[in-house]
Formats: structure tokens, sequence, C-alpha cells
């Protein structure tokens, strides 16, 4: 059964509550606490750095400053990134947003230690797999780190073990991009930054869109975001939230897109929420779909996901049972369970609304909700299949892999 959140914005990384979907991207040589105090006002989250954690780093870092390009080079890297931290939160106070360190590194080692101590104090590391100076890429860090996937996919799993909150920023289009945020999905990434850019044509939130069925962890969509409209076109693609670079220099936009996104959602009831499958929408438009009465895109989808259409109907109908959705015997299908997104016009919809006493914004929460569930359903789906189909694998005399497997 689903049911409300008291929550504004349900926006959680790990163990970590964002208050707002805006965030302040990192700009190396350029976000520091001072920046983020003065640039980030009311953002949920603020990402300081890029920093440069070991020798390579700090030799490529000072390399760009030499022709002209900022960095952050510091004698004792993680000492001076605790003292950014500590100058921030004393400064900004009850109004302190969440904090994320953009890192790089060509080693390990720093990079862990580094995550020990961001999960004590409650601070999200990014790791920087985004960056293209070619200063950094051929040492293998940036973009260069996807040259070398075995040392990429070792380096996220050792942050990962040490329980931080972790975000990995990436740009698009350089690898297959659903095939990539599977993989960080997989590797236990709790965000994934995708600059949405496309060479030559600038943001192109179609990425977005592409990447969304592609995992259900949290998506921060960057490049080009200099309006409240920039921001929800990236919403209505699945973005979770929208990060802000070079647009932060007018210091009025975040206050103003995170006020704008604030009225928007309370005014909506989901932010973000999807176009219908039948208009092209992700996955999370299951929930505005009718029963799988007829040959339609719905169909296609299920296919997709791997639920049999009595299987979905089973599921939508037990999601609001005992809720305010389950009402609406005059509706089309007999409950909302089966309507379409309160933006779109239909007066039996609206009255089931007024007559279980809800309001629109509270109906698409609900219906939040019900996405939320059936994405994890597909989810436990997947998971099962893999276990199956490792099971079959292991009970095959004939596969030469399985010996010494359980």
């Amino acid at each position: 059964m689903i049911q409300l959140t008291d929550n504004l914005f349900d926006i959680r990384a790990g163990n970590i509550r964002i208050d707002n979907p805006v965030v302040l991207s990192a700009m190396a040589g350029i976000t520091d606490a001072d920046y983020a105090l003065s640039h980030g006002k009311d953002a949920g989250l603020v990402i300081l750095g890029a920093y440069n954690l070991d020798e390579e780093a700090v030799s490529a870092a000072k390399e760009v400053i030499a022709r002209g390009r900022p960095e952050f080079v510091f004698e004792d890297p993680l000492g001076k990134i605790l003292e950014e931290i500590e100058k921030y939160r004393a400064a900004a106070g009850d109004d302190a947003s969440q904090i994320a360190i953009s890192c790089r590194s060509a080693t390990i080692g720093p990079l862990v230690e580094a995550a020990k101590v961001f999960e004590e104090k409650r601070v999200i590391m990014e790791l920087d797999l985004h960056c293209r100076q070619p200063e950094f890429t051929k040492r293998g860090m940036g973009q260069g780190l996807l040259e070398k996937p075995e040392t990429m996919i070792q380096m996220i799993e050792d942050v990962k073990d040490t329980g931080v909150v972790l975000s990995v920023k990436i740009r698009a289009d350089v690898v297959p991009n659903e095939i990539f945020v599977q993989i960080l999905d997989a590797l236990g990434a709790d965000i994934i930054h995708i600059d949405a850019m496309s060479e030559g044509a600038g943001a192109n939130p179609g990425v977005i869109a592409a990447c969304r069925d592609a995992t259900t962890r949290l998506i921060i969509a960057n490049n080009s975001v200099r309006s409240f409209d920039d921001a929800k076109e990236f919403f209505s693609r699945g973005a979770d939230m929208v990060s802000v670079a070079r647009g932060s220099s007018d210091e009025n936009l975040i206050p103003s897109l995170s006020e704008k996104t604030e009225k928007y959602q309370k005014e909506t009831g989901w932010y973000n929420s999807p176009s219908h499958i039948c208009k092209g929408g992700d996955r999370r438009g299951l929930a505005f779909c009718c029963p799988p009465v007829k040959h339609c895109a719905l169909r296609k989808k299920l296919e997709e996901v791997g639920f049999e259409p009595q299987e979905f109907i089973n599921l939508k109908l037990s999601l609001v049972n005992g809720t305010p959705l389950e009402g609406g015997d005059f509706t089309c299908f007999g409950s909302m369970a089966w309507c379409c997104k309160a933006s779109k016009p239909c007066y039996t919809r609206d009255m089931a609304i007024a007559e279980a006493g809800i309001t629109p914004a509270d109906y698409m929460r609900y219906k939040k909700q019900m996405a939320d569930a059936i994405l994890r359903q597909i989810e436990m789906k997947k998971l099962e299949a893999a276990l199956a189909e490792a099971e079959n694998e292991n009970d095959d005399p004939e596969n030469p892999g399985n010996d010494g497997l359980i």
C-alpha cells in the first residue's frame, strides 16, 4: 500500500536527506566554501571542488594553472577540504545545504582515505570521471579513467566499501550512456551526475530520458541550466535534481530556481513527473496507465520490464488498497489506480479526487509513491531473473565455468 510522506521533496542519497533538487556544481578552482556561501544560497546540495588529492593530480593541476585555467592546489589537500567543510557549515548555520566534495586522484589510496573522513562527517563524495583537460586525462583521471575500466571499478568498489555516500559525475556520449549508467548502478553509486551535453549542440535532455530507465539511482542533470524552464525540461525527462555551474555567476539564479521548484512541487505534487507511456514517458509513467486491455504502448513496456498483464493489474490494485486512490467507481476503470496525470483534462478523475477529499497535488504525490513501488517491483523481477539464470548455469554439467560453485 502507498502512503504519503511529510517531506516536500523526498530526496535521499544513502542516509543523507537533500531538501530540494537544486545543486551548485563543482567548478575546479572556483567552487569553495566562500563561493558556495555567496552563490549557492538555498541549494539542496553544494558540491565543492574539484580537489586534487594525490601527487599526480596536483602535478596536473599545476600544469593547468600554468596555461591560465583555475585549479585548487594545496600542500595538505584533505586537511584543506576539512577546513572548507567546517567554514561553510559554520557560516551557513541552520541554512547550510548538504555538501559533496568532488575529488580527483590517479591512485586509489587517497580517495579511500578521504571517503572514510567524509562518511564520518556526513559529506557526499563525488568522483570526477568528467574532466577532459588533457593534463588529467593523460594521467588516467577524469575521462581518462574510462580507458582504465579495471582501475575505475576497483576505485568505486573500494570507496563504497567505506560506507560513504557516492556521486559519480560523467559526461554524456563518451561511452554508451545507458550501459555506463547500469555499470555505475551495479557498483553502488548513490548518485549519477550527468553532464547532458551533445557535442556541438549544447544541452540534450534526451540523454537524461535515455538513462532514466537504466537506473533507479538519483540522477543529477547538468548543462546550461539558466532558468526554471531549463530545469523543468530536465525534470520532465527524469532528472531527480539539476545542477548549475557557470550559470551560478548570477547569484540570484540558484535561489530563484529553488523558490520556483518548491512552488511548482506544492502546486503539482510531483515536480519531475514523467509523460504518459503512450507519449514516450519512462517507466515511472506506468503509474498513469490504463489496464492493459488493448494493444498499445503499454503492452510493449510491460514486455520490456517483464510484467504479465494480469500481474500488472494485480500490482496496481494492491498498491491503492486502503488509500484514496482506491475510489473512483465512476472513472473509466472503476479506480483512480488507472487514472492519468492531473494536468490532463478529465472531469471524472477530478470528481473522484474531490470525492476522496484530496487535492490534485495529493493525487500526484500518491501516483509518485505508486511509481516508486512499481520500479522497486521491476528491480526485484530483474534480480530474480538474474538469480535464476545463475542457478541454471551452475546446474549445467556442460558448463565448464561451474566447477566449485554452490
